[in-house]
């Protein structure tokens, strides 16, 4: 099964999705993730809140819709965005389209207490989608 998870800047919450996603369905599934508008970076937060539930992302960068394999978006099953505020990228694909609205858990006027639980919140709720999804989705 191909996945992507899809949000603006491609660097917290469609970042997060993608390692939990990786971690919770195995390397049988081809699992990315890309932004319409890329940060360039992970953010740190990000590498923090999955590092406190054992998955490493340190290695998954951000980018473009635009870099993504073309085999890949012609081969996609699934394709879910997670903004709430903003607006997410569209994807033209035969892929079912999902939608799991998460507020981006990078806001600059947070301070740092405030930033790992939102980052926290954001991960755990990605974990309740996804294993939701493994529920409805995956056999």
């Amino acid at each position: 099964m191909n996945i992507l998870f899809l949000c603006v800047a491609n660097s917290a919450r469609s970042q997060m999705a993608e390692g939990l996603a990786k971690s919770m369905l195995g390397q049988g599934h081809n699992i990315q993730s890309a932004g319409s508008i890329p940060s360039g970076e992970v953010h740190p937060n990000a590498v923090i809140a999955m590092d406190e539930i054992g998955i490493d992302i340190r290695d998954q960068f951000s980018k473009s819709t635009d870099d993504l394999d073309k085999d890949f978006i012609d081969n996609l099953d699934y394709a879910i965005t997670l903004c709430a505020e903003e607006v997410c990228p569209v994807l033209p694909s035969k892929a079912q389209n999902l939608h799991w609205m998460n507020e981006d858990p990078a806001n600059s006027s947070y301070s740092e207490k405030q930033l790992k639980t939102s980052f926290s919140m954001t991960r755990d709720n990605l974990f309740k989608l996804i294993k939701k999804f493994m529920i409805m989705n995956v056999q």
